[in-house]
């Protein structure tokens, strides 16, 4: 609903290095290897994980390296924290943007 599968699965795959954190190329490789059927592009993976540094749901630590600088990027929340934090935004978006209509909403899902 909120992220494309892709997205998803990056942010799996660094739930699962548990702290030690992944570079985008990292991510990039697992990713197209987890969805098979299609190739995402290296760009769509470090626009996502940089926007979601910019969000506050990932840190990044930068390295240096043969070939210069690099993010290695790791959670900021584990996956409850994360589902937590999305709902919250969405809801709090949709209370800004659309009091009535939201309310309304909620009433029917109790």
């Amino acid at each position: 609903m909120v992220l494309k599968d892709y997205q998803e699965e990056a942010l799996r795959y660094i739930w699962e290095k548990k702290g030690e954190g992944a570079s985008s190329r990292d991510v990039w490789s697992q990713v197209n290897k987890t969805l098979k059927t299609r190739s995402i592009s290296r760009a769509s993976i470090i626009n996502f994980l940089n926007a979601m540094v910019d969000e506050g749901v990932l840190n990044y630590a930068e390295i240096t390296g043969k070939g210069g600088h690099r993010r290695i990027y790791s959670m900021k929340f584990n996956e409850a924290q994360f589902k937590q934090y999305v709902a919250e935004v969405v809801l709090g978006n949709l209370m800004r943007d659309f009091p009535a209509e939201t309310r309304e909403a909620i009433k029917k899902v109790k």
